[in-house]
């Protein structure tokens, strides 16, 4: 066997790893992002405001221009509201991007935003997400809440 060969096989062998870890980690069990819950909504909120709002708005909007890519070619931050992407992915994928960073559902992706893994708790994030889907109108609520049961989380 060839140094090739090796190299090749060990690196099948990450990103088979890499894979089933990304997918234990989104078939986690937690308290979910519960937006009809108003004590896990008001932790959300006050965590939203202490850790992410700087990037991505106080009122969830993100940052200006957030489909362009910047000089360094990250993008900026996008919004959380409405008008944003965030309601396009199931919560377990949600969850798994705030706690592990984007890298962790795209292996290799360079992004601003921090894992928040070992800052926030399983529950504060739980609770962050859980706000923002609270300022969601109902029918953005309901089409989230559609993809959440199709992709199984």
């Amino acid at each position: 066997m060839t140094r090739r060969h090796v190299l090749i096989g060990l690196g099948a062998v990450a990103i088979i790893v890499g894979a089933l870890s990304a997918a234990a980690l989104l078939r986690r069990d937690g308290p979910g992002a519960a937006p009809n819950d108003p004590g896990l909504v008001a932790l959300g909120a006050r965590i939203y405001a202490q850790e992410c709002a700087a990037c991505h708005g106080a009122r969830l909007e993100g940052q200006p221009n957030w489909q362009q890519r910047l000089p360094n070619g990250r993008l900026p931050a996008p919004p959380h509201d409405a008008s944003g992407h965030t309601w396009h992915h199931p919560d377990q994928q949600l969850f798994a991007i705030t706690k592990q960073g984007l890298q962790s559902i795209v292996p290799g992706y360079v992004t601003d935003m921090p894992a928040y893994a070992g800052k926030l708790t399983d529950r504060e994030i739980w609770a962050v997400l859980a706000y923002i889907k609270s300022t969601w109108p109902p029918e953005i609520r309901a089409r989230q809440a559609r993809i959440t049961a199709e992709r199984g989380g």
